[in-house]
């Protein structure tokens, strides 16, 4: 994968993947499924600049686990892989503790 760093306050995430069946069975189509509000955070820029010029770092870091509002950000992809690009101020929060899901294209 290509190296993408984020400007200021701005985060790479990378959607994690829901079940693609249901309790019953049912396999879901794509096109009828809603797109996850949670997410890996995968890459994020150096910090908010403030009104006197400094650089304010982002709480977020490199592998949290993140939850967002169903139309945060903007859908980009990068070699072929589908991200979200943010800014942090759109992140509702972090997870911790949760059981890791597998995260779009880490499927081998």
């Amino acid at each position: 994968m290509a190296k993408f760093t984020p400007l200021h306050d701005r985060i790479l995430v990378r959607r994690v993947e829901e079940a693609e069946t249901s309790r019953g069975g049912i396999i879901i189509p794509d096109t009828a499924k809603e797109k996850n509000q949670e997410g890996e955070v995968i890459s994020v820029g150096s910090g908010r600049v403030s009104e006197k010029g400094q650089v304010i770092p982002l709480d977020l870091k490199v592998g949290d686990r993140i939850l967002f509002g169903k139309y945060s950000g903007n859908d980009i992809k990068i070699d072929g892989e589908d991200f979200v690009i943010m800014k942090e101020e759109e992140v509702l929060g972090v997870l911790t503790g949760a059981a890791k899901k597998e995260t779009a294209g880490s499927r081998r």
